[in-house]
């Protein structure tokens, strides 16, 4: 084939890649198919064959499906682009409220079947590291569900009440993406008011 030919068609699926966005590229993949199927359901060479690179590739980078299904969960829960402007810290409680939910759903929406799965730990079983990076990242998001609504985040109490409300929410997702039961519209309705009234109802009466 020509080179004229080659461009009119298709791409090649390989190319070089700086080692971060390699990565990055891996990662994607596998979040995407960790999403599609269940964690037994998905080899590394499914994975490599996304990416367009040979497996022993994908080991350089991650090591072991295990190791690169602990990559996964920490970029699907662990989330740095937090609100925190000052509009997003003043205002009535429920515009804040509002304002965190609608952020919340923006960012997991990109990418909510994975998210549903790895919150759910389908198909690994009880992998004790898992549970600490989600348990981590249910202590962070409190904190800052907390610090956004106005309330002590150092609060064992607080932070504790938040990671409950935050079981509902995945709970709340598993109906939207998986079961189709609720949509957007219905899961914002049901996160906000129920964060709106833990917050006037439950935490500032305990923090009273």
């Amino acid at each position: 084939m020509s080179a004229a030919a080659q461009s009119a068609g298709e791409a090649p699926r390989w190319r070089r890649l700086e080692p971060d966005e390699r990565r990055e590229q891996i990662l994607d993949c596998a979040v995407r198919l960790f999403g599609e199927r269940p964690y037994a359901a998905v080899s590394t060479t499914d994975i490599a064959r996304a990416a367009g690179i040979a497996r022993g590739l994908l080991n350089h980078y991650f090591g072991t499906k295990r190791e690169l299904y602990l990559a996964v969960v920490r970029r699907l829960v662990t989330i740095t682009d937090l609100p925190g402007s000052d509009a997003d810290l003043a205002g009535p409680l429920r515009d804040r409220v509002e304002r965190s939910v609608d952020w919340f759903l923006d960012v997991v929406s990109v990418h909510a079947e994975a998210f549903v799965a790895v919150t759910g730990a389908e198909g690994v079983g009880a992998d004790p590291e898992i549970e600490r990076i989600l348990a981590e990242a249910d202590d962070a998001a409190a904190r800052r569900v907390l610090e956004l609504v106005g309330l002590a985040a150092d609060s064992a109490e607080h932070r504790a009440v938040i990671r409950a409300y935050g079981g509902l929410v995945k709970a709340a997702m598993r109906e939207w993406v998986r079961e189709g039961a609720l949509d957007r519209a219905a899961v914002r309705l049901l996160m906000a008011r129920t964060l709106e009234t833990i917050v006037r109802e439950v935490l500032t009466e305990g923090a009273g």
